[in-house]
Order: C-alpha cells, then structure tokens, then sequence
C-alpha cells in the first residue's frame, strides 16, 4: 500500500509508518543522554584525558547540529524513506565503531558519524507527520512525537547505570552503544514495509558551501574550546578561535549572495529584517548549555560521592520528571504568565542551579549533600526546561517570515544542539580547570558548583533575550 497520502493510507498502517520513523527521533536524544553516566567508566576504561570525555559529548551534538536542516533537506530532495534508512544504517555501524572501540580518538569518530547519521534519520518522522495524517490527527501525532523525545532524555539516564551496573556479557560502558543494534535490526526487520516513500513537491536543493562554511565555524569555536586548556592554549588554537568570526562573515555573505542568484541558502537573510527572532535564536544558544549539567553532575557523583552508574542515573530521575510535568502545565502557565513564561522556566532552572550550588557547597568533602535539596534542585532544572523549552521555540516560530516557519523549526533545534556542544565544551572546561589541579572529592565538588554558576549566568542571559523576543510586534521594550 502507498502511504504517499493521508487518503491512502489506513489509520492503523500510518500509525504503524510513525512508529517506525519515531525510532529515528528517539534514538539521537537517547544516545546524547545516554552516555553521560557512563563517562566515569570510559575514562577509566579508555584512559581518557578530560579533553577527550568532552568531545564525546561535543563531537555529536556539534556533528548533529550542523547537519540536521541538510538532513531534512536531503530527505525532501532524494526521499524520506531512503535517507531515513541511509541514516538508521549509518546510526547502527556507527554505533557498533563506538562499542567497540580500543581508544577515546576512535570513540570519538563514532560519535561523529553518530551526530552524522542521527541529522539524517531524525528530521524524516517530523516532516513525515503532514504526509502520513489528516489535519484533525496532526496534533496527536505532534503530541506523541514529542512524548517520544522526552521519554528518552527520562530513560537514558536510568537505562544507562542499570546497563553498566548489569555489566551485560562483560561488555561494562559499551553496552550502551551495543543496544542501538537490536533497534536498528528490528527497524529494517519489522518496520521497512510500513514506511512511506514520500517527498517534498517542491524540494529545494542544499546549499553545500553553506554547510561547509557552518561545520567550519563551529569547528573552529568548539576545538579550541575543548583542547586549549589541556594543550596550554598554543598559537594554532588562539588562531583558530579568532578565524571563527571571519569565517561566520563569509559564511553570511555566502548566503546573502546565494539568495540574490535566486538559490535557497542554509541560514535565510531574511533573519536579519527580525530582530526579536535573532534574539530567540541566540536565547536558544545560551538556553542548552544545560547539557553541561548532565556531565558535570554525572562525575560529580561518581567521582567525589563514589555512587554507583546505577545510583547516578537514579539521581536523574526528577529531572526527567520535572520535564514530563512542565509541558504538561504550559498551557496553563501561558494563561496565567503569558509571554513570560520562557523567562520564567528558565529562572527555575537558575533557582535549582543555585539550590544545588548551595546543597553542595554546604556538604563536607566526599559526603552526599542533603537529599531534599537535591531532589527540589535537579526537579527544577527539568521543570523549567518543560516550560521554556517549547514556549520558546513557539516565539520563534511566530516571529517565521512567510513559509519560513520549517527553516526557523530548522534553525531552532540546530542552535540548540550548537549550545549542547558549546556548553560541554565551555563549562565542562571550567569544571576540569577546578577540579584537576587535585582531583580530589573537594576539587571536583568545586568544579561542579562552578559549572553550575556557569549554567545559571547564561540562563539568566538566555531569559533576558527570549523576554526581548516574545514582545508583540506592536509593542517594544
């Protein structure tokens, strides 16, 4: 049966068609959170340097978010059932590079063509949603699309220490790459008849200079940051970090030529005519350096408290909790709040930042901080996450110029993504440069609470910018 269009489709082939692409959405999230328990274990497995623990983290969201809007594109361009399999096979041998790997450098390649194969797979189930259902059955689908992304953020942490803990045919840490395989295997095994060959009717082609030229930026901003600490900041790198800029120029001269010649480039000029969408865009790339937290806490509590993988992805649990309830209550929030609902949540965050500093800082070196304030710390962050996460991609999305609503969507999870890899890269630094004179429990403590500071300063700046973004238009400041 053809699932090109709702009208051909069954109501329970379409759903069975989603579900097998929202194995593609749901994988990416899990595998960024996945492996933050199970740093402690590489490091000691691999002889990892703290450098390179970060770029296990950064090396997939910075690959994932470069290539996530060429991802969509390619699947509008060439079919979104050809990339979607092209991805999921990528995702599972990239997977198997990472399980197996005898070195951190090798790690880190698999998680590069990791980042690849998730911008490849995971845009296909969200641009298939208009496809696969009639209007009246969208926002269900959109619903559970996005129960989806949050049930795998909740379950990583807590599937990740209970599979190292089990120590699964003596695989410890690489188990949790390995798992991808059996879901990729039932993808292909179960799920290939049920998938629509669709595309787009009016597909545009990729701007590959464009991607080049954002690869490189980003490059040139994340490798510095990650490496000049450890490497004593030598010339080549101050070189690259001062490149950056004029590379972000060319790469916006690029496209503001490209659009003149009639093309269709990666960032749209159009950007620049709405400054209160620029002010979203770069509230989202001080909003997700909360993926900092995920490592930091996740070493913290292995390292200075000695919990086990098992414990350390218990001590998760309210954030995914606080991220269930927040969307959950949003709505009403935005009755009551309005427009300042964005700023708000991301102000809980800052709350539970400084509850944690405060439940740290207060406990003696190697002794486990108060329960109650870490529990009411780690549930606020993903509380406030709930509430400002999709309120702020919403203003972003109001503020789309005509027909630009998806390339916005594009650039919104790309710039989040950016400052995942930006905040592992930035603040993880900043928690090695206190912890590692030393590494004792005190240092390590230190450097936590100095993440966490870190993480709330630029929520603050983030919720300042998304207050400025969701003003009315007829309205100013």
């Amino acid at each position: 049966m053809n699932l090109s269009t709702p009208a051909t489709a069954t109501v329970s082939r379409r759903w069975l068609a989603f579900a097998v692409l929202l194995a593609g959405a749901f994988l990416p999230p899990l595998d960024f959170f996945i492996v933050n328990v199970a740093l402690p274990s590489i490091r000691q497995g691999l002889g990892a340097t703290p450098a390179q623990i970060e770029w296990v983290i950064s090396a997939y969201a910075a690959t994932y978010a470069v290539f996530l809007i060429t991802g969509g594109r390619l699947g509008d361009l060439l079919g979104r059932r050809r990339v979607f399999l092209a991805g999921m096979t990528g995702f599972g041998m990239a997977s198997l590079v990472c399980g197996l790997a005898t070195s951190p450098s090798l790690l880190i390649v698999g998680r590069v063509l990791q980042g690849l194969s998730a911008a490849a797979m995971a845009p296909q189930g969200l641009a298939s949603i208009h496809v696969l259902f009639p209007e009246h059955e969208r926002s269900r689908a959109l619903a559970v699309y996005g129960a989806a992304l949050g049930f795998a953020a909740v379950i990583a942490q807590v599937l990740g220490g209970v599979l190292i803990a089990a120590d699964v045919f003596g695989l410890q840490w690489r188990i949790i790459f390995l798992i991808n395989l059996p879901i990729v295997a039932t993808v292909f095994l179960v799920g290939i008849p049920f998938l629509p060959d669709t595309r787009s009717a009016t597909p545009v082609s990729v701007d590959r200079l464009g991607v080049l030229l954002c690869a490189l930026t980003l490059g040139l901003l994340v490798v510095p940051l990650v490496q000049g600490r450890e490497l004593g900041w030598p010339w080549w790198l101050c070189l690259m970090l001062l490149s950056a800029p004029v590379v972000a120029v060319g790469l916006w001269c690029h496209e503001v030529a490209l659009q003149r010649r009639g093309g269709t480039p990666l960032l749209s000029p159009q950007l620049a005519s709405s400054p209160r969408l620029l002010a979203g865009l770069v509230s989202a790339l001080f909003f997700y350096v909360v993926s900092a937290f995920f490592l930091t806490f996740s070493v913290y509590l292995q390292d200075a408290l000695g919990a086990t993988p098992v414990v350390t992805g218990l001590m998760f649990v309210p954030f995914g909790v606080g991220s269930l309830i927040g969307p959950l209550t949003t709505p009403a929030a935005v009755r009551c709040f309005g427009r300042w609902v964005p700023a708000l949540g991301m102000l809980l965050e800052v709350l539970g930042c400084l509850i944690l500093s405060v439940a740290v800082g207060a406990a003696a070196a190697g002794e486990r901080p108060a329960l109650a304030l870490m529990i009411t710390g780690v549930g606020l962050l993903g509380f406030g996450q709930g509430w400002a996460l999709p309120t702020l991609i919403r203003s972003m999305l109001d503020r789309a110029p005509a027909g630009g609503s998806g390339m916005v969507s594009g650039l919104a999870n790309s710039a989040l993504q950016t400052s995942a890899a930006l905040g592992v890269a930035v603040l993880g630094g900043l928690f090695y440069a206190v912890a590692a004179p030393a590494y004792s429990p005190a240092t390590v403590a230190h450097g936590f609470i100095a993440a966490l500071l870190g993480i709330a300063l630029s929520l603050s700046l983030s919720a300042l910018l998304a207050l400025y973004a969701s003003v009315p238009r007829s309205k100013s400041l």
